[in-house]
């Protein structure tokens, strides 16, 4: 199976982030969430995953395109999860962010599941603005309960105004290496959270199994090891609470974050759309 979809926002003439392009296909379907909602900033799009995929063979692409001085929330509601296909082959999934002049992304996607057997590929690549901001939160588990993993090669390109920020590729799956002090060290869960634009934290932190470094040419990455989604969750909050523009929130009730939440500090401006 192949499939696209392609997401544009813009500002219209009052200044409000609305959605100017929507085009979607099986399995990735794109849902605008055009309800207003207390404190939100930016169109809402949820990322819905329609059909069992990625299966081996199947190449999924998501194109997401923000004008000048517009936001966007983009979260999947659900888990994806990486299956074998009965022809063998790996699947792949492509997301590429262009985001314009004080542009926002927050990207949150379902957490990537990779069963045993399955051979998946995920690249992920956005180029900002100089000052644009984007903050990307990834969650990969190695295996359902009680299964080995299968292979996943992931890679992030970050850039911003023509400047590397991070380019970063992950081999993961079964193998010496998964259980190997300076790779996983026998974990099952890789969260990541990556935060570009306003305030760095000047010195790298860490804790238990957790970390959060500043990129050499701007930016923060947190990452962090754990056995199970909700720890790795848990740590990715307290590597996030060191960061120089976060604060803690109170937990809200939602699967996807059962923990509470950090939130960083942007301009307040482009409320969402109301109907």
């Amino acid at each position: 199976m192949k499939a696209s979809a392609v997401l544009r926002v813009e500002l219209d003439a009052r200044g409000r982030s609305v959605v100017r392009e929507l085009r979607c296909a099986a399995p990735l379907t794109l849902v605008h969430r055009r309800a207003a909602v207390a404190g939100a900033d930016g169109a809402i799009v949820h990322l819905v995953s329609s059909a069992a995929a990625p299966l081996g063979g199947d190449e999924l692409r998501l194109r997401v395109h923000i004008g000048p001085g517009a936001r966007l929330q983009l979260r999947g509601t659900a888990a994806t999860v990486a299956l074998p296909g009965r022809c063998g082959g790996a699947s792949s999934a492509d997301v590429r962010m262009e985001i314009g002049a004080g542009g926002s992304v927050d990207y949150r996607p379902g957490t990537t599941v990779v069963t045993a057997r399955a051979e998946h590929r995920a690249a992920f690549r956005a180029d900002l603005a100089a000052d644009a901001r984007l903050r990307c939160r990834e969650v990969l588990v190695l295996g359902r309960h009680g299964e080995p993993s299968g292979e996943l090669r992931t890679t992030t390109d970050l850039v911003r105004d023509g400047v590397p920020l991070l380019r970063q590729h992950l081999d993961l799956g079964p193998g010496p290496l998964a259980d190997s002090a300076g790779h996983l060290a026998g974990a099952r869960v890789l969260g990541t959270e990556t935060l570009l634009g306003g305030t760095d934290p000047a010195t790298p932190s860490s804790g238990p199994w957790w970390s959060l470094v500043p990129l050499p040419a701007g930016g923060a990455l947190a990452t962090a090891l754990a056995a199970d989604v909700v720890t790795a969750r848990r740590r990715l909050t307290r590597a996030l609470q060191h960061h120089p523009e976060a604060a803690v929130q109170p937990p809200e009730a939602s699967d996807d974050n059962p923990d509470g939440d950090i939130a960083v500090s942007a301009p307040a401006r482009n409320r969402t759309n109301r109907p």
